[in-house]
């Protein structure tokens, strides 16, 4: 695991970014130099987010389909441009969880809206900016946060799930699409976190017993080193 690295000059948006993973993304990526731009819904956790890291903090709900330009003008101003998406925000759909049969439509319609759409029309709005990015050879990356979910049938996970296995198919297809303007496409499984999403699923679950979200950050911004060009400007440099 690569630990002290200058990501000084990397430009990342991350969604969901108050709490659990996203929350440690923006943490991490901005302690090590990183320029940051958030999304989350609630204005209270933005500002208080954005003022503990110094990341830009914009508030929006992937869910709504009339946020995502501005959310994307928010992004590319703030920060200049952008090098790296990480389409984390998410949602569960019902909750508590029930089987499908016992799915309301609406659930299922706001877990694809987040989870999918929401995540689909944001990367599409900032496809042109991550365009440039790669014609400037800095690499240009896009992370989607999935989970195992996508690839397991869990009685009761059925919108998760479904709205989860979409995105990761959608997102390889899209890698397949846009190799000739020289962006990626990934789908990342962080693993069962002790996380409020978590905890919303699974109330009796032993915190003791999930992946601290600061790990699976960390985990997944090697991640994110190693998938950047070889040649890429800016790289992560070790210091000290």
């Amino acid at each position: 695991m690569l630990t002290n690295m200058d990501f000084h000059g990397l430009r990342v948006a991350v969604t969901g970014g108050t709490s659990g993973l996203g929350l440690a993304l923006v943490r991490q990526l901005a302690a090590q130099g990183a320029s940051v731009a958030f999304v989350a819904r609630t204005a209270a956790d933005v500002e208080r987010i954005a003022d503990e890291t110094g990341a830009h903090g914009i508030v929006g709900d992937l869910g709504k389909k009339h946020d995502i330009y501005p959310i994307a003008l928010q992004v590319t101003a703030s920060l200049g441009g952008l090098d790296v998406l990480i389409n984390n925000a998410s949602s569960l759909g019902p909750v508590p969880l029930v089987l499908l049969a016992d799915t309301e439509c609406e659930d299922l319609e706001k877990a694809l809206a987040v989870n999918l759409v929401g995540a689909f029309r944001l990367t599409r709005a900032l496809f042109g900016a991550l365009a440039t990015s790669a014609r400037e050879s800095r690499g240009a990356l896009v992370i989607n946060i999935s989970s195992d979910a996508a690839v397991n049938a869990y009685p009761g996970w059925g919108a998760y799930g479904a709205s989860k296995a979409a995105l990761a198919h959608l997102m390889a297809i899209w890698d397949e699409e846009a190799k000739d303007d020289g962006i990626r496409f990934l789908a990342l499984d962080p693993g069962d976190m002790d996380t409020p999403l978590h905890a919303l699923a699974l109330p009796d679950a032993d915190p003791a017993t999930l992946k601290h979200p600061d790990l699976a950050a960390a985990e997944i911004i090697d991640k994110l080193l190693d998938a950047l060009p070889a040649g890429a400007a800016p790289r992560a440099v070790a210091r000290g």
